[in-house]
This record gives structure tokens, sequence and C-alpha cells, in this order.
């Protein structure tokens, strides 16, 4: 299982988002602060800004970036028209090439979601 950490402006927000939006499954979310979340073999950490030990790590985190992590869909329009019907922001539009196409969602908090759906052969 691999894990991802975000920093979040509101965990409450971005539990709602990721749950309900892309189908995120709530291992835990014991406080405000802090909430583990997972899509197979996906585990997404969500930390407020100073909470704990990993809302403080390396300084004063803060939410957003270009980092992010991908999910694999099988159909890409259908997910944008979807998302964007519920409010969802995106950072640019569809890009393709070889290997398929991939647009960048946004987290209620900036952090960067890669949808990506394959190339057919």
């Amino acid at each position: 299982m691999a894990s991802v950490r975000y920093i979040v402006s509101d965990v409450a927000i971005c539990v709602d988002f990721y749950r309900e939006r892309l189908g995120f499954k709530v291992e835990m979310h014991p406080s405000p602060g802090f909430a583990a979340l997972s899509l197979g073999d996906l585990r997404l950490y969500l930390n407020a800004p100073g909470v704990g030990s990993a809302g403080k790590a390396g300084g004063t985190p803060e939410p957003g970036g270009w980092n992010r992590f991908q999910i694999e869909v099988d159909d890409l329009d259908w997910l944008i028209s979807r998302l964007r019907d519920a409010g969802a922001r995106f950072r640019g539009e569809i890009a393709s090439g070889i290997g398929g196409r991939q647009i960048l969602l946004e987290d209620p908090s900036g952090n960067l979601v890669e949808l990506f759906e394959p190339a057919r052969s």
C-alpha cells in the first residue's frame, strides 16, 4: 500500500470531497485536524497545518502545490462532467499524449489529483 499525506485547510471538507466525489473510504477521522482515507492500495492522510507532528514537519506546511497522486479512470469525459456539475475545480484542461489523457482536479485546499484515462489499444 502506498501512502500520501496532504496538508489541507479544512479536513472535514476534504474528507467529504474525497469520499463523495472520488469514492475514498474513511478509515479514521479521530480529530478535526486529521483523517486517514483509502482507495484500493492508496492510503491518503489529511492533516491541517500545525496538527500533530506531520502538520509541523519541515516547518510550516501549506496546502497546494504541484505534487499529486494519480487515479486511473475508464471514462474521463464522464467523470469531468460529473465533477464539474458538483462544483469541482480543475487546474487547466485535458492534456493528451501517447499514453492517454489526463486532467488535474483540485481538492478544496488546492491539492491536486491527476485523473488519467489510458490510451485504448
